[in-house]
């Protein structure tokens, strides 16, 4: 069997459009499925809508967050209670078409553990953001030790050994697509064109929050690049502070007392940035190894209809690994 999981907030003007899309693929997929939706603490009628629809397709399972956690979160929470031999997660506004899903499922039955999508073209959807996001893909890759591939989003397939053991990692803030990376196992590709939206408005446009948040926590999560930056700033700061010295010292022996002073105090404003700027860097690690040492649950289920109420994985870190990480 064959879950589906998508994680969603407001997407009242899609849920059933994306209801019969899944049904049609997935059934001529030949291969029993059921529909997880990840109910992110809506503010709209998609719950409602989705009751509704849960009395007409009893494929179609509901689980509601106790408040609004995101989607990584919400796509953990499905994947806990998902009852499939391979796991498809995907968003609810039907930019990741489902027709591409029976592709997916090929490559999984060919023996793949995990099936990226890769976006060929992306319609509906600014040249500045596309930038943008293979940017950020290529500084994440920079000082990390995984091969982000550029243009995946939160649209795979993970069979039920790479959903398994991902579900045992303990870190707050996941950042799914390069955990599944990190996972290994047989991994392949999909191409396909992403579709622009089908109804409402974007939760994620450029100038918001949530992209750069996501994009942060790629950096933090999988690369030391910020760290070894600082560490050259501070090797590089050093050589010019000597050479400065060096410069402020001949014109003051010249009677250049000014110039001399004024070169100083600009290398001295520049060592003040620099050093700001590399405790908020450590900070964001910092931060990181904070939240994943309180061990708080990366969700909370209000409510299940259809499936039994899951619990995430996560335990209390004992005091041993405490210390180990501090």
């Amino acid at each position: 069997m064959v879950s589906v999981v998508l994680s969603f907030r407001n997407e009242a003007e899609n849920i059933p459009t994306l209801i019969r899309r899944l049904d049609a693929m997935c059934a001529g997929a030949r291969v029993p499925y059921e529909l997880l939706f990840i109910n992110d603490a809506s503010t709209d009628a998609s719950l409602a809508i989705l009751l509704g629809e849960r009395q007409r397709n009893p494929r179609v399972k509901i689980l509601t967050l106790s408040r609004r956690f995101g989607v990584a979160e919400g796509v953990l929470a499905g994947m806990a209670a998902a009852a499939g031999d391979a796991v498809v997660y995907m968003d609810a506004d039907l930019q990741d078409p489902p027709e591409v899903v029976p592709a997916l499922i090929e490559r999984w039955r060919a023996g793949a553990d995990v099936v990226h999508t890769v976006r060929t073209r992306r319609h509906g959807e600014a040249a500045l953001k596309m930038w943008a996001t293979r940017l950020a893909y290529r500084l994440i890759q920079a000082g990390s030790s995984i091969e982000l591939p550029v243009d995946a989003g939160d649209f795979k397939l993970l069979s039920r050994r790479a959903v398994d053991h991902l579900l045992r990692l303990r870190e707050s803030d996941p950042y799914l697509r390069g955990l599944v990376v990190w996972l290994g196992f047989n991994q392949a590709f999909v191409p396909y064109e992403r579709d622009a939206r089908h109804a409402g408005k974007t939760h994620f446009p450029f100038f918001s929050r949530n992209p750069w948040k996501t994009f942060f926590l790629g950096v933090t999560s999988f690369s030391f690049l910020p760290i070894y930056l600082c560490a050259g700033l501070a090797g590089t700061g050093l050589l010019a502070a000597l050479a400065l010295i060096a410069a402020a010292a001949v014109q003051l022996a010249g009677g250049s007392s000014a110039a001399g002073l004024t070169i100083l105090a600009g290398f001295i404003a520049f060592l003040w940035a620099t050093t700001i700027a590399a405790i908020g860097l450590v900070g964001l690690y910092v931060i990181r190894i904070y939240k994943d040492v309180r061990g708080r649950p990366p969700y909370i289920v209000q409510s299940a209809v259809g499936i039994p109420v899951p619990s995430p994985t996560r335990e209390r870190s004992n005091e041993s690994e405490i210390e180990a990480i501090l």
